[in-house]
């Protein structure tokens, strides 16, 4: 783990170059806001995580990977909260409803008939 301290404001990076173990460092991050948000319960699955970022930003442009993880990790507290499915197995159904969307772009998908035959 790349070594931030209270002092540094949290500006120390991974290497000299920029690089460094961006992975660990993804992942480190992840495990303390995961610590500092009280949702020890989740396992972070970054490359589900990368995969929406990544696709959302195809399909729209590159400010809808943050619109996009927002609003399927709301739906999937949502979801985790209302019924017994696992945060991972929520986490898992609204990235689906969203990879699903991204294939369509901008226009059609599943939410041009309102999303009556998603069961949402």
């Amino acid at each position: 783990m790349t070594g931030n301290t209270e002092g540094d404001g949290g500006t120390a990076s991974a290497g000299a170059s920029g690089t460094g173990d961006t992975d660990q460092d993804l992942a480190d991050w992840s495990h303390r806001l995961i610590q500092a948000l009280q949702i020890l319960d989740l396992k972070v699955d970054q490359q589900l995580v990368a995969r929406l970022a990544d696709e959302s930003s195809r399909a729209v442009n590159g400010r809808a990977a943050p619109v996009t993880a927002l609003l399927v990790g709301y739906a999937a507290g949502l979801r985790a909260h209302g019924s017994s499915a696992s945060p991972q197995e929520a986490v898992q159904s609204a990235a689906d409803v969203a990879l699903r969307l991204c294939e369509h772009g901008t226009e059609g998908g599943p939410d041009s008939e309102g999303w009556s035959r998603t069961a949402q």
